[in-house]
């Protein structure tokens, strides 16, 4: 620790990049791809990773553009600082790719990921759901007699926590749509 009482690669958001790149621990890191809306864009860009043998944490795809034509592919993976630099290196250079950014290196960034989560329960259980669920500020989109689903929008981190809770009081299924990504500020 030094004066400042800043560990190094402390602060992802730090307005210097602190990260050891010779660093062999692995660091999830969230990318935002802005690519042209065509035929196989998508895969080439799969194929870069599983090509190589890295793993996609999360994956979320839609089109920004309408009349630019340019999708937005915002992904997290993880790897060592290293590989993080030559997978962004390598996403750059396939051609349909306009711009490639780290949001966890760049800048504070907001995540938000949509979790839909079927929990089966009757008498105090179903209660409990309840409550847990208004704590977490989750919305009931179906309700019968005996299940819920619940709707759960904010960061990966709470839709864990929220699915821990809930496992116990009867969770049966969920769905999540995968991390949206953007840089705070202008």
């Amino acid at each position: 620790m030094n004066a400042l009482n800043i560990q190094k690669g402390a602060s992802s958001h730090s307005a210097y990049d602190l990260r050891d790149p010779n660093s062999q621990v692995e660091e999830s890191h969230t990318l935002a791809v802005l690519v042209e809306n065509e035929p196989g864009v998508l895969a080439r860009v799969i194929g870069l990773f599983s090509g190589r043998g890295y793993n996609i944490d999360s994956l979320t795809v839609a089109e920004v553009d309408h009349t630019g034509h340019r999708s937005r592919i915002t992904l997290v993976t993880r790897g060592t600082p290293a590989v993080i630099a030559q997978v962004k290196a390598q996403l750059g250079r396939i051609v349909p790719v306009h711009e490639v950014h780290d949001l966890t290196v760049e800048g504070p960034a907001v995540e938000r990921e949509l979790g839909l989560f079927k929990v089966r329960g009757q008498g105090e259980k179903r209660v409990e759901a309840l409550r847990i669920a208004e704590i977490f500020r989750a919305n009931v989109v179906d309700s019968t007699l005996e299940s819920f689903v619940f709707e759960l929008v904010g960061t990966p981190t709470k839709l864990d926590a929220f699915a821990d809770l809930m496992r116990p009081l009867g969770l049966v299924d969920l769905a999540r749509t995968g991390v949206a990504a953007l840089s705070r500020g202008v």
